[in-house]
């Protein structure tokens, strides 16, 4: 598959300004989504400031995969269907045009009947302040116990979603696909 760059895309467009591109829209709406798109090369790491309130062990990237465990920062029990906020023991400063999305680990419900109470947890990078500690929203299927240490969450950080212009349309001129849940079981 050959490469073609983003200007030589643009030409081509440019040639049939005329044309409606299907889920895209007009030449100059195509064009200026490609425009918008800036491919990252960057292999820079990024720099994390990090403030630890307790002795737990640092922070490490795992070795499969690009996500980074979190540990709970103290001793907790819960009961059956009640929910505790877990401190994770850090405070971090995420870089400008970053968040961070925390989640469960897979092994999390099966060892310690817990789910994340509000599906995932997202930390902007305005939650950056000395004593803004990460927390985990634990909801107990069990009742449970949670010791120091133990590993109960993960995150990564991301890119902040870019500025996001709604346009107001009668029709989207698109089919449809069949509906919510429309992808079937398989």
């Amino acid at each position: 598959m050959e490469l073609v760059s983003k200007e030589k895309v643009i030409g081509m467009i440019q040639e049939n300004e005329d044309t409606v591109y299907r889920d895209a829209g007009t030449a100059e709406q195509v064009i200026s989504d490609i425009q918008a798109m800036e491919p990252d090369y960057s292999t820079k790491p990024v720099r994390i400031r990090i403030k630890f309130h307790t002795d737990i062990e640092p922070l490490a990237k795992i070795n499969i995969g690009d996500w980074i465990d979190l540990r709970a920062a103290e001793d907790v029990q819960i009961r059956k269907g009640e929910y505790k906020y877990i401190s994770l023991g850090v405070s971090m400063q995420l870089p400008v045009g970053y968040e961070a999305i925390v989640a469960p680990r897979g092994s999390t419900l099966k060892q310690f009947g817990i789910i994340c109470g509000n599906s995932h947890g997202v930390m902007d990078n305005s939650f950056c302040g000395d004593n803004d500690v990460w927390r985990f929203c634990a909801l107990a299927v069990r009742d449970t116990e949670i010791h120091k240490g133990e590993r109960i969450c993960q995150f990564r950080i991301q890119k902040n979603q870019p500025e996001i212009i709604f346009e107001t349309v009668e029709v989207l001129g698109n089919e449809d696909r069949g509906g919510y849940g429309s992808t079937g079981r398989d």
